[in-house]
């Protein structure tokens, strides 16, 4: 394994010139004028400055924003069940080293909204990632740094795999999280299946009307089991709870795992995206993976990924009963990544 990459001075970004359309070659459309407005109070989140809107791709995206504006971006993309109060305490830390922040509500989450009723409640793979990239070309950031864990992990993979100018570098917690519906269907051991029995639970309307019906009890559930050793207090729980109140919330999650079984259809838009995706393509830019000792949730080791980036790489496992939701309950060598992997 590569040695662990040093802190260095940060420097000015080099903007990419050249820029491949990725959303355009999966089909999707983006708008060619898109606003970016505040939401109003009643949204604000707690711990963050003004709620922000802008109009991109398929949804129009709720997320906040911290640092400078000319500072060098940097997409932190939350997974499930949690929301952008995963980098409450991450934000402030980059913001203050210069960079830009910029943390989305992903689409099923708090104020971001589907901009027609006519889209599919869509939770697959690729069309999160086309989320992630339409929101960067609506606020015309042409490259950026790119981090996430859980469903934000797969995302930030997919666009450091398939998009690559556009990402300066990538902080993956978990590693390789990039899959296929084809790989899926090969079963695991026993004890791999176990870690997955909401999956299954969700393949029947027995599932979805119970997760729609308990959705609070259901994801605090999923964070204790997640996160063992993490001692959250209720406030903590209510204040990302609120952001599962959103209307297709329940739609997108339960689309996102019936799609992984190969239980429910995608868009054929995202066909050609997909196949891509099934071959399972190389990461070659700068990455550094992290994982916590305590993470309970389902998830691979480290050396089984570890080819999958040709780029500058490397490792750190985080000790001391660090969970799933790694950058809220460990902010400081989270941040400490992002910073690290833009150095290289």
């Amino acid at each position: 394994m590569p040695e662990p990459m040093k802190p260095e001075p940060i420097l000015p970004d080099e903007i990419d010139a050249t820029r491949r359309d990725w959303i355009k070659g999966a089909g999707a459309l983006l708008a060619a004028a898109p606003f970016a407005g505040i939401v109003p109070a009643r949204a604000q989140p707690a711990g963050f400055g003004p709620l922000k809107r802008v109009e991109a791709g398929d949804l129009s995206v709720a997320f906040v924003e911290a640092g400078p504006r000319d500072g060098k971006p940097v997409l932190l993309l939350h997974g499930w069940p949690y929301d952008i109060h995963s980098y409450a305490e991450v934000a402030p830390i980059l913001a203050a080293s210069g960079y830009r922040v910029l943390i989305p509500f992903l689409r099923g989450y708090g104020e971001t909204r589907f901009r027609s009723e006519t889209t599919p409640r869509n939770g697959q793979q690729a069309a999160l990632a086309a989320d992630a990239l339409a929101f960067l070309d609506a606020l015309g950031i042409e490259r950026a740094l790119v981090a996430g864990y859980d469903w934000g992990a797969r995302t930030a993979c997919i666009l450091a795999a398939l998009s690559p100018e556009r990402c300066k570098g990538l902080v993956s917690v978990s590693g390789y999280l990039i899959g296929s519906r084809e790989a899926n269907a090969t079963p695991l051991p026993p004890k791999a299946e176990l870690q997955w029995w909401y999956q299954f639970y969700f393949a029947t309307e027995r599932g979805r009307e119970g997760y729609a019906r308990y959705t609070r009890d259901f994801a605090r559930l999923i964070w204790e089991l997640a996160s063992p050793r993490w001692r959250f207090d209720d406030a903590t729980f209510a204040r990302s709870a609120k952001a599962f109140e959103n209307p297709d919330h329940v739609a997108v999650s339960i689309h996102n795992y019936r799609w992984r079984l190969g239980l429910a259809e995608g868009e054929a838009r995202f066909d050609a995206t997909e196949r891509k995706l099934a071959t399972f393509p190389t990461i070659a830019v700068p990455t550094i993976t992290l994982e916590g000792d305590a993470n309970g949730a389902p998830h691979p080791e480290p050396s089984a990924y570890a080819r999958k980036f040709t780029g500058p790489y490397a490792h750190r496992t985080l000790t001391g009963g660090i969970g799933h939701n790694l950058p809220q309950e460990a902010p400081q060598a989270f941040a400490q990544a992002v910073v690290d992997v833009d150095a290289v």
